[in-house]
C-alpha cells in the first residue's frame, strides 16, 4: 500500500508536494470516489485512481541528464511557444518534468525525470544538495568580495549564501568564477554577482551532488545509471 500522494509521484503525475495540492482540490478519485484526505492509501495493482479524467498508472521510472542550451525553458509547456527542454528529448518521454529549474539565459545540466520522489530528494532545501557553476562576469572580481558571498549577503530582502566561492581567472573585463550553491533559491547565482553590482555573461551549471556534465554537449542528454542514482540518493 502507499500513500496516494507518493503513489501520484511515483507515477509521474506531479512531484509530491503537488500531488497534495491535486487531492486537496479534489482532482483525484480512487475507485470512483473524490479524495481529499492525504492520509489516504492505496494499492496500486488493485485501485483505480484518476487525476482528472484520465486514469493513473505506475510507469517505468526514468532518470535523465540533460545539458540545457541557452534559451531553453526548463517546464513542461510555454503558452508563448518559446523553446522548452522537453523538445531536446524523444516524444515519448513528453511526460517527463525538471528537477529544479536553470533560468531561461543559463546553460549546463539539469535532470528530468517522471520520479517525485527523486525529483522532491534533490530539490528540497532540507537535503542540501549541492550544485556547482561556472560564471563569467563582467569586470574584475576582487578575491575578498567573494568572501561576502559565503558568509551570506542580503538581496531584496532574502539571505542569499554560497557554500563555496572560488576566483579561477580575471582580467579588467570579465572574471571566471567557480560557484557552489546548496540552496537552490531562485536566480541564486545571478543574484550574488548583482549585489557587486557586476552582470553575469554566461552561466553554466557543471555539477549536481556528485554527478558531472563533463562531455555532454549541448541539447544532448543521456540516462543516469543506477550506481549514479543511488549516489544522488545517498548524499540526503
Amino acid at each position: 500500500m502507499l500513500r496516494l500522494q507518493k503513489f501520484l509521484a511515483e507515477a509521474g503525475v506531479a512531484s509530491r508536494r503537488a500531488a497534495e495540492e491535486l487531492i486537496r482540490a479534489g482532482k483525484v478519485e480512487v475507485n470512483g470516489a473524490v479524495i481529499r484526505e492525504l492520509g489516504t492509501k492505496v494499492n496500486p495493482i488493485v485501485d483505480r485512481v484518476v487525476v482528472d479524467g484520465q486514469r493513473v498508472q505506475l510507469k517505468r521510472k526514468i532518470y535523465i541528464a540533460l545539458h540545457k542550451p541557452p534559451g531553453y525553458l526548463c517546464t513542461r509547456s510555454d503558452e508563448r511557444k518559446r523553446p522548452i527542454i522537453g523538445e531536446l528529448l524523444p516524444k515519448e518521454w513528453s511526460s517527463l518534468y525538471p528537477v529544479g529549474r536553470l533560468d531561461r539565459d543559463s546553460e549546463g545540466l539539469i535532470f528530468v525525470t517522471n520520479d517525485g520522489d527523486f525529483a522532491l530528494q534533490l530539490t528540497h532545501p532540507r537535503y542540501g544538495i549541492r550544485k556547482k557553476y561556472l560564471a563569467i562576469v563582467t569586470g574584475r572580481v576582487e578575491p575578498s568580495k567573494l568572501k561576502s558571498f559565503t558568509a551570506g549577503v542580503q538581496h531584496r530582502g532574502e539571505l542569499l549564501k554560497a557554500a563555496k566561492a572560488r576566483l579561477i581567472d580575471a582580467n579588467n573585463t570579465r572574471s571566471l568564477v567557480e560557484l557552489e550553491l546548496a540552496e537552490g533559491k531562485n536566480r541564486e547565482a545571478r543574484r550574488l554577482f548583482e549585489t557587486l553590482g557586476m552582470v553575469v555573461e554566461r552561466l553554466q551549471r557543471i555539477q549536481i551532488g556528485p554527478i558531472k556534465l563533463a562531455e555532454l554537449k549541448p541539447g544532448k542528454w543521456r540516462t543516469l545509471t543506477e550506481a549514479e542514482i543511488k549516489s544522488l540518493l545517498k548524499k540526503l
